[in-house]
């Protein structure tokens, strides 16, 4: 008995320093380089059946489309690391999934020449900045074949060509004939070095195009990137098989003319689905290794609800941060260049979308037909490329979807607490122009506080520097839908009503508190035909709010304490009444 009870002290002791072991190791945040990963002991989630997908698909193109942080470029290193001939003899993948697939599968590590170009981080601002970025990573692509330069499978011009692209310096016009057809002709030499084809995976093949797009040189730089990609995807003999990933799905007719040969897998698709992000299985056992299980229903509170394919998918890159920073919730999925197409769309966008986005802050969702191929001259043409791209940038999840006769009909909704927050502070402030969300915040504070006088001081300081009088030209409606945006912020502590029946008619808008012990507010407005009218107009509405018996909506959930306030607006001018009575 004393043996038994002390193994089982041994066996506690063990299970309580392997869970600290656990609790210590590194999480891989930035870490986008699958062999450094792997050797330095970071925290990995076994994604290599996907290698296993890859060979029993056999498509000869695979794009793979996803919201910017989902894992695309360690995925793409992984592939490398397995395919890559120089790699041949690999350790790096003993123990995981792919090894346990067989010698199907293994057989194809360390079989392959494996070309890896990355082109996020493209020079941008101007057409020739931006080519020479590209052309400068083909040169080092050609610098790690260099000793094809003197291989005897190579003839003589051949091997001049292979020169002249790794010495850029020679190349100051830039031949774009030589240069569209440099990928094409490195998976040639390659073949016939080796007499086996490459395997070419393309990074961010799309985020050239996209900075040309925003910076004004899309013309020159389509042109360029669709010769470039024709010549290497389309009809290479030389070519084994490509993946490629990205945000956007660019349409064929724009960088993919004649390619028939290509497989788009996006958010939408089934395929891959869970290849990049993490599952829901996947989050629930590094939780149990790091020894925090207990934070399971925040992290999916905060991380979770993306739907690609059908497949429930976490965001890999606020989880990894959540746990790096101690399991304190944030919006680790920071605003980045990636998103510079919605910052363009918003501007001038119509009255009914901007209630919708309202409506999406709000928890409900919005029904949009979805068109994925992306045809940058017709973006911003209709509303529908709006909802298209926060879609596929990682904004929105799609919770329902139909084919018809015009595209996919999609229901979407705002996915978890973490887009909730960056949707309110990028959009909102986007959509409406605001430089300062502190304005805003200030504004709430002494409206829920029932501080009046600096409630009306902050509402007219908004008014003042952020609104046009072009906007407020527009009536009633215009700072209904203004102070909704706003209020709508207050979501986490507060359920948003607008235009809804209380009592005897309509209030504007409501603030019900989730927790009755706090105090609610009603909003009534209306607006003066001249500065002279305000006082009256705000007593008026402030009037209303008693009369038809408004709060009778909270009565009814057992408020007892709420603000009610009568504000009148004329042009940026604003008058704020409120009475000195909050009890219902």
């Amino acid at each position: 008995m004393q043996r038994l009870a002390y193994n089982i002290v041994i066996e506690e002791l063990l299970l309580m320093e392997g869970k600290k072991v656990m609790g210590m190791q590194k999480m891989p945040t930035g870490v986008d380089n699958f062999r450094v990963l792997r050797e330095k002991n970071y925290y990995f989630v076994d994604k290599t059946y996907f290698i296993k997908e890859i060979l029993d698909n056999q498509v000869p193109v695979t794009l793979i489309t996803r919201p910017r942080r989902f894992g695309k470029t360690l995925t793409l290193s992984m592939l490398k690391e397995f395919f890559d001939i120089n790699a041949a003899g690999s350790r790096l993948f003993e123990g995981l999934s792919i090894e346990k697939a067989g010698e199907a599968y293994t057989g194809h590590q360390g079989k392959y020449p494996v070309i890896f170009i990355s082109l996020k981080d493209v020079s941008r601002g101007n057409y020739g900045a931006a080519l020479h970025s590209i052309c400068d990573k083909i040169s080092d692509l050609y610098f790690e074949y260099n000793f094809l330069a003197e291989s005897a499978a190579l003839a003589a011009r051949e091997k001049r060509y292979y020169a002249s692209i790794c010495d850029m310096a020679q190349d100051e016009k830039y031949d774009l004939a030589k240069w569209g057809k440099s990928l094409r002709v490195l998976t040639l030499y390659l073949w016939k070095h080796y007499g086996i084809k490459p395997i070419l995976l393309i990074d961010e093949y799309d985020a050239p195009i996209q900075s040309a797009w925003e910076d004004g040189y899309y013309d020159e730089m389509i042109q360029f990137m669709r010769q470039l990609y024709s010549e290497v995807l389309k009809t290479n003999e030389a070519l084994e098989f490509a993946v490629l990933t990205g945000v956007l799905r660019v349409a064929k007719e724009s960088i993919f003319s004649g390619l028939n040969n290509l497989r788009v897998c996006s958010v939408l698709s089934a395929a891959y689905r869970d290849a990049l992000g993490f599952t829901g299985a996947e989050v629930a056992k590094m939780a149990q290794d790091l020894g925090r299980e207990d934070k399971l229903p925040e992290i999916r509170e905060w991380y979770d609800g993306y739907n690609f394919g059908g497949q429930e998918i976490y965001n890999p890159w606020s989880v990894i941060q959540y746990f790096q920073e101690g399991c304190i919730p944030a919006p680790y999925w920071v605003n980045t260049s990636a998103n510079g197409i919605i910052r363009q769309m918003v501007h001038g966008l119509s009255r009914k979308t901007e209630s919708e986005l309202q409506q999406l802050m709000q928890g409900e969702s919005v029904c949009k037909t979805v068109h994925e191929n992306i045809i940058y001259n017709e973006i911003g043409q209709n509303s529908d490329d709006f909802y298209t791209m926060l879609l596929i940038t990682g904004y929105l999840k799609a919770v329902d979807s139909r084919a018809n006769a015009f595209g996919e009909t999609v229901a979407l909704r705002i996915p978890n607490k973490e887009i909730l927050n960056l949707f309110r502070i990028e959009i909102l402030r986007s959509m409406a122009g605001y430089r300062s969300i502190s304005d805003i915040s200030d504004m709430l504070n002494s409206m829920l506080a029932g501080e009046a006088e600096r409630f009306e001081m902050n509402l007219e300081l908004i008014l003042r520097n952020y609104v046009s009088y072009h906007d407020a030209a527009n009536g009633e409606s215009f700072y209904h839908g203004m102070m909704l945006g706003f209020c709508v912020l207050l979501k986490d502590t507060h359920i948003v009503k607008s235009n809804r029946e209380s009592g005897y008619g309509r209030f504007d808008l409501a603030l019900i508190p989730k927790d009755n012990r706090q105090y609610g507010v009603i909003l009534e407005f209306k607006r003066a035909d001249n500065e002279a009218q305000l006082e009256a107009k705000a007593m008026e509405a402030l009037k209303q709010i008693e009369e038809l018996v408004y709060g009778n909506e909270f009565e009814q959930r057992q408020i007892n304490k709420v603000w009610k306030y009568g504000i009148a607006f004329c042009g940026k001018k604003v008058c704020l009444r409120t009475d000195d009575e909050s009890k219902i």
